[in-house]
C-alpha cells in the first residue's frame, strides 16, 4: 500500500470516529464539526465573491451613502451588544446594503457578513421591523445555520479535505457555490423558527420592539402576498404561522412589544437611492 493510500485510509478512520462521536453531544444535540475558524474563512471568501459580482450584488458604496450606513451600523451594533450573541467578538459582523428596490430580502453568510436589500428597507414601516429582520439574520450567522447545512451536504468531503490539509481549496469552491445562491438561501423550518425565537430574545434587550420581526410577515399576509411572496420565503413556514409563533415567544418571555418610536427610520430611507 502506498503512503498516499495509507494517509487517506488513516484520515477516513479518524473521520469515521469524528462522525460517530462528535456529531452529537451527551444530550443528543447536534454539534457542528465545521469549526468557527472555518466559518470565518468561508464567510470572508463568500464576501469576496459577492463583492466581485456587482452586477448580481450592487452594494452601495460606504463613502457615498455614509449616513445610511451609520444608521444601519448603529442598529446592528445595538442588537449585537445585547449580551446573547455567542460569537460577538469572533465574527466580523459587517453589514452591506444591496441596491434592489424590487427585492424583499436580507441574508447572512458564515462569519457574520450581513446583507440587506433596499427593497426590504423601503417596504418595512418601522425601525423595529428592520431590527427584527436583522436580529433574525444575526441569529442565522451566530447559530451557524449555514455551516450546519454544509455539514449535512458536504460533511465527509469537508472534513476529509481538512484532515489532508486541503481545506483552503475546498472552502474556496464552496464559497463560490454559496455566493451564487446565497440571496435565495433557504433553511429548514427548524432553523427559521430558531432564528425567529432568537431575534425576539435579542431585541428584548434593545430599544426596539422585541417582536418586530413578525411585522414583515404580518404585512405580507395583510397585503395578500401569497402569489408574490419573496423567493427566499418559498420553503419557509407560512407568514401567518410565523406571526403566531413569534407572538407566542414574546408572550412567553414577557418582553416589551411597544414600538420604539424611532423617527430616524424615515430619514434613513430617504438617504437610500431612489
Amino acid at each position: 500500500m502506498t503512503k498516499s493510500k495509507i494517509k487517506v485510509l488513516s484520515a477516513l478512520i479518524v473521520l469515521g470516529g469524528l462522525l460517530t462521536f462528535s456529531a452529537c453531544d451527551e444530550n443528543n444535540n447536534f454539534v457542528p464539526l465545521f469549526t468557527v475558524e472555518d466559518d470565518k474563512k468561508l464567510g470572508e471568501q463568500v464576501s469576496g465573491e459577492i463583492a466581485a459580482d456587482p452586477a448580481t450584488y450592487p452594494i452601495l458604496d460606504r463613502a457615498e451613502y455614509a449616513d445610511a450606513y451609520a444608521y444601519l451600523d448603529g442598529m446592528v451594533n445595538e442588537i449585537l451588544n445585547n449580551g446573547d450573541v455567542a460569537y460577538r467578538d469572533e465574527f466580523v459582523w459587517a453589514v452591506n446594503i444591496i441596491h434592489g428596490d424590487e427585492t424583499l430580502n436580507a441574508f447572512a453568510t458564515p462569519g457574520g457578513y450581513i446583507y440587506v436589500y433596499t427593497g426590504l428597507i423601503k417596504y418595512l414601516d418601522e425601525a423595529d421591523d428592520l431590527a427584527g429582520v436583522l436580529g433574525h439574520e444575526i441569529a442565522h450567522a451566530d447559530l451557524r445555520h449555514t455551516s450546519r447545512n454544509l455539514q449535512k451536504q458536504y460533511g465527509v468531503q469537508i472534513l476529509l479535505s481538512i484532515l489532508l490539509g486541503q481545506d483552503a481549496g475546498q472552502l474556496t469552491q464552496i464559497a463560490g457555490q454559496i455566493a451564487g445562491t446565497v440571496a435565495g438561501l433557504s433553511f429548514s423550518r427548524e432553523f427559521e423558527a430558531e432564528a425567529d425565537d432568537r431575534a425576539v430574545e435579542y431585541n428584548a434587550k434593545t430599544k426596539y420592539a422585541c417582536d418586530g420581526v413578525k411585522n414583515f410577515f404580518q404585512k405580507l399576509e395583510d397585503e395578500g402576498a401569497a402569489g408574490g411572496t419573496p423567493e427566499f420565503l418559498s420553503t419557509h413556514p407560512s407568514p401567518v404561522t410565523r406571526v403566531a409563533d413569534i407572538t407566542a415567544k414574546a408572550s412567553e418571555i414577557g418582553c416589551d412589544t411597544s414600538l420604539s418610536g424611532d423617527t430616524g427610520y424615515e430619514t434613513f430611507k430617504t438617504n437610500l437611492p431612489i
